[in-house]
């Protein structure tokens, strides 16, 4: 008997496998912000924020009770925060240090972001 044959099968049944799993759909992971945080307590209290901005406004000089990563879900955000402007659109993180800032919508249409709070529990 042969045996090259069933080798054969066996090596073709193993790629048929192995190009069935590379079809499976695989979760992305993407790094968006990493940043050393030192917590207002031991205990925080977590918060998430929708925020949406109309076109054209910009909040007047404000604080946050903590600090957090800020998420920008559509339009353009011109942010000053802590003596820093920057521009964030959509997809981009920021982190927002808790001190006076101002946002403002300059995107030329709606913006909105997700604000992530981390503030000492009451």
């Amino acid at each position: 008997m042969n045996r090259t044959i069933p080798l054969l099968a066996a090596l073709a049944l193993a790629a048929c496998a192995v190009a069935a799993q590379a079809e499976e759909p695989q979760a992305a992971r993407q790094l968006l912000l990493k940043q050393d945080v030192t917590l207002p307590a031991t205990t925080v209290q977590a918060k998430v924020i929708r925020v949406q901005f109309p076109s054209g406004y910009k909040t007047p000089l404000h604080t946050h009770e903590g600090q957090g990563p800020r998420y920008v879900v559509k339009g353009h955000l011109k942010v000053e925060d802590n003596g820093k402007t920057s521009v964030y659109g959509p997809g981009e993180v920021f982190w927002e240090t808790g001190a006076a800032m101002t946002v403002e919508n300059v995107g030329g249409g709606d913006a909105e972001i997700v604000i992530f709070e981390l503030a000492p529990a009451h």
